[in-house]
Parts: C-alpha cells; sequence; structure tokens
C-alpha cells in the first residue's frame, strides 16, 4: 500500500484524501483485527457473527436473545441459526426466564469461556499494543472518533 501523506487539516476541515486514507485504515484494521480470531473460529466451523455471538454473551452473561439482537442488528433467523450452532456444540447455555418463561437466557459454558478467552486475548493485545505507541492521550481521542462513526448513541456510556 503506498504511504498516502497530507497535510494536517485546519480545524474541522478534513479533504477528501484525508477522509478516504481514514476509510481504507478501518477497512485493514478490520482485516487485520479479526484475523486471527477468524483463523481459530474456522478450525470449529464457525464465521464472525459466532464470534460477536460468543463474545457478547461472554461479556454479558445472562442476557436475553432479545438484548442480543438489539447489540447485533441483526435478525431472529440470521441469529436462530448461529446461536442453534453454538448451543448444539456446548458453547452457549440457553435457560428459561425466570419471571417470562418466553425469555432465553445465555450464557458461554465452560466450553464457550475458553474460545471466547482465545479469541479476544489475541485482540485484547493487539489494541494494547496499539494504544502503548500511540500513547495514553490517544485511547480517549480513539474512543471519540469511534463514537462519532456509529449510528449507537447508546455506546456514548462507558462500560468498564
Amino acid at each position: 500500500m503506498t504511504d498516502i501523506k497530507f497535510p494536517p487539516p485546519a480545524a474541522g476541515h478534513f479533504n477528501e484524501g484525508q477522509l478516504r486514507e481514514a476509510i481504507e485504515m478501518l477497512f485493514f484494521a478490520y482485516r487485520d483485527f479479526t484475523a486471527e480470531p477468524d483463523a481459530i473460529l474456522a478450525g470449529h466451523g464457525f464465521g464472525r457473527a459466532h464470534h460477536r455471538v460468543i463474545y457478547f454473551v461472554g461479556r454479558h452473561p445472562g442476557m436475553t436473545v432479545s438484548d442480543l439482537l438489539g447489540i447485533l442488528k441483526i435478525t431472529k433467523q440470521s441469529l436462530a441459526r448461529v446461536l442453534r450452532e453454538l448451543v448444539d456444540q456446548g458453547f452457549v447455555a440457553q435457560v428459561q426466564g425466570e419471571r417470562d418463561k418466553r425469555q432465553r437466557r445465555l450464557s458461554l459454558t465452560a466450553k464457550g469461556l475458553a474460545l471466547e478467552k482465545s479469541l479476544t486475548e489475541r485482540q485484547l493485545a493487539r489494541i494494547a499494543r496499539a494504544f502503548d505507541a500511540a500513547g495514553v492521550q490517544s485511547v480517549e481521542g480513539f474512543r471519540k472518533v469511534m463514537l462519532g462513526i456509529t449510528d449507537d448513541p447508546s455506546l456514548g456510556r462507558k462500560s468498564v
């Protein structure tokens, strides 16, 4: 890839080249961010949809299927196939809601926790290296940029 250098923008003014470079950087970062997990997932016959389910169920044990649909912004049909595979292969457990028996609460099994750890530890290391290289002051700027790109205002709250 050619290293494209643009002069720093005047406050609030970005030229098309700078914006296109940002788009390319997002594509390349995502490619590399997902490469190692993709290889691990492929060994189980899984893809990125499985990864997202494993990650968010691991991050929010006991969440409902409805909550997961809201986070992932996918159809029930898409989630049903992925979730069925993860449940059938013993990575995710479903239990009926205590108050509302129609609810299905999700959590990772020991097998699911091990897979989630394997996938996430590589991504955590990659992000930590990037933050270390950019400096601690970059963390908040990165967060603001990523929040500015998303359409979900609820992501603005910190969840540490």
